[in-house]
């Protein structure tokens, strides 16, 4: 059952910091369209999380910080590093589109082309745009769910550079800088994060910690080469050495090592021409996942994956007047995997071609409209056309907004699902899903408040499971998810923020078979909360601390193996130190909850960790 932790309204109105949702109607969102747009003209669900929200949150791992995001669920398989997983709405994890500095990063080699979170800190990052609901017209494959999108810095006006440093439970280190500036046409950064800890046992039942180190750079450039021409290159690297506890059969102490390299590149040209009434952007993208694993440390790899995906994007914006855009554009991707290991090799790849336009419009004052459609070409399964729409109506300058929405989805069978030896089935149909959305944003006291309620409904066609009859992957599943999402920001003086969310999630199978069928789907609890404030007081000092409450669920679809819910409270404070330095430090799980996101997996206790940076 949830287990609750007891801190009263007063300790939270002078801790946590706020989250994002309550950013200003004017706040720009990408990921809606692909292309900038003012908030108030977008009718999706899009959570803004945003940099001061990342360092007052002293987070290390993302999935930490989405898990405050209304409509999002994850588990994770133990210490730090290990897998995570989010699912957005109840959908599938593997349906999940992630995106860093616009790269697609979904590994190719995995079963279902999901994402693992557990190697992503927040390390450099400092911007995450969520955007919940179907929304394959502007971004294809995988968003059944929703789409993460995640942003290094933009380069600096001048030069700027950040660092810090931080040390804590369980010998942890975690360390990272970066540099950016702007001298006349090229703009420019580069930063670093390392990570370290000793971690705890992945197993519940294990004794032995399994420990976790992680590197990851990131570098991008921009370069004017005239008025209307510019290059644009960014980079992203994780590498990472990480020890689990044996996941044949029920986890337990073992000396199995997983290694990981991820690479992820963008090369694009931006043109406009005609006073920006037509833009162009052309860009060559590269994503590649390299994972071995050991089952012991310092021999050669078991087995392993190797993931590539190498894209190439044109996108087109035709202005022909300030209340009109048209977008379009055009992409093709090959995806492609290699596997060794257990006596065998396999090496796969597809070709995708895809089309899509959306036309966007202010037809009267405060209404902005949305409509597009997209087509993809697969070379296994053939063809996928989706639609999609949103309205946002604002009849008194963006004090109340009213959202409509209506996505589809669909998600591509893995190369694995498709082509594997033992179990792939080459006929596979691509995942379908259909979603709709209705909200409401209420500002009130003048923008100090905010209140926002959306009601989702989404089902799931041809879902891709396995085949216990046949042995085989097959278009096996239906699924339906019905929920709320609700957010109450408040900013009663300038110095305190105060943010509370609630979502509930109706995700149940549908599928027809007796033994799953009307049953909840694995780990999506019903009900979760979180609530957040933050206070700077007048000399200096700022305090914080969040509490969050999931509700109980079950591990397995058929619904025999529950997971108790859980409430977890964590505090933070910092303090600056002359101009340029300010010192700082954070309890996680305060009250030492017992808990578990995954059956059999270990989670954290009571931890805690300080650190200092500095800011030039």
């Amino acid at each position: 059952m949830l287990k609750f932790a007891s801190i009263s309204l007063l300790a939270l109105a002078t801790a946590t910091p706020a989250f994002a949702e309550t950013a200003d109607s004017d706040e720009i969102v990408v990921t809606a369209s692909g292309i900038e747009q003012p908030r108030d003209q977008v009718g999706q669900a899009i959570t803004i999380i945003d940099a001061d929200t990342i360092e007052k949150r002293q987070t290390v791992d993302i999935v930490d910080l989405l898990a405050t995001t209304p409509g999002i669920r994850f588990n994770r398989t133990g210490s730090t590093g290990s897998v995570a997983s989010v699912s957005i709405r109840g959908a599938e994890t593997t349906q999940t589109l992630v995106l860093i500095d616009g790269v697609k990063v979904n590994d190719p080699s995995g079963i279902g082309d999901g994402y693992d979170f557990g190697h992503l800190l927040t390390s450099n990052i400092r911007r995450i745009e969520v955007l919940r609901g179907s929304n394959s017209v502007v971004h294809g494959s995988q968003a059944i769910g929703g789409v993460v999108n995640l942003m290094t810095a933009t380069p600096a006006e001048g030069f700027s550079a950040n660092a810090s440093a931080e040390y804590g439970y369980s010998d942890t280190l975690s360390a990272k800088a970066d540099v950016s500036g702007t001298a006349g046409p090229i703009s420019g950064g580069i930063g670093a994060a390392y990570f370290r800890t000793d971690g705890i046992s992945s197993a519940a039942v294990g004794t032995e910690r399994d420990g976790y180190e992680n590197f990851s750079g990131n570098a991008r450039i921009k370069v004017a080469l005239g008025d209307a021409l510019s290059l644009d290159l960014r980079g992203y690297y994780i590498t990472s050495d990480l020890d689990y506890d044996s996941f044949f059969g029920a986890p337990a102490d073992s000396g199995d090592v997983a290694k990981l390299d991820q690479y992820v590149g963008y090369a694009g040209l931006n043109l406009g021409l005609f006073d920006g009434r037509f833009n162009s952007r052309a860009a060559v993208t590269w994503m590649r996942n390299e994972r071995d694993y050991f089952f012991v440390r310092g021999t050669d790899p078991d087995y392993g994956y190797k993931g590539t995906n190498l894209r190439f994007e044109y996108q087109g914006v035709v202005t022909p007047a300030d209340s009109a855009k048209l977008v379009f554009g055009y992409e093709h991707e090959r995806p492609d995997y290699d596997f060794f290991g257990f006596g065998s090799t396999d090496s796969q790849k597809a070709n995708i071609d895809s089309v899509y336009a959306l036309g966007i419009v202010q037809p009267l004052a405060g209404l902005s409209l949305t409509g597009g459609v997209r087509h993809d070409d697969h070379s296994q399964f053939g063809g996928a056309t989706t639609f999609g729409a949103n309205a946002n109506y604002s009849p008194n300058d963006g004090e109340t907004n009213i959202r409509l929405s209506y996505g589809e989805g669909f998600k591509a069978p893995s190369l694995y699902q498709l082509y594997d030896s033992f179990s792939g089935n080459a006929a596979l149909r691509p995942e379908q899903s259909k979603s709709y959305d209705i909200g409401l944003d209420q500002r009130l006291a003048d923008g100090r408040a905010l209140v926002s309620v959306t009601a989702f409904l989404r089902n799931t066609t041809d879902q891709i499971n396995y085949d216990n009859a046949t042995f085989t992957y097959g278009n096996i599943d239906r699924t339906r998810t019905k929920g709320v999402e609700a957010t109450l920001a408040l900013r009663p003086v300038d110095a305190l923020n105060v943010t509370a969310s609630y979502s509930y999630i109706d995700a149940r199978d549908r599928s027809g078979r007796p033994a799953f069928d009307g049953k909840r789907l694995p780990r999506r609890a019903a009900h979760a909360v979180s609530l957040s404030a933050d206070y700077d007081w007048s000399f200096g000092l700022s305090t914080g601390a969040t509490i969050t409450m999931v509700g109980d669920s079950f591990d397995d679809a058929a619904n025999a193996v529950p997971l108790d819910g859980d409430a977890l409270a964590g505090i933070r404070a910092s303090f600056p130190v002359g101009g340029h330095f300010e010192i700082y430090g954070r309890v996680d799980n305060l009250f030492d909850a017992d808990y578990a996101t995954a059956f059999h997996y270990g989670t954290y206790g009571r931890a805690a960790y300080g650190g200092v940076r500095a800011r030039f």
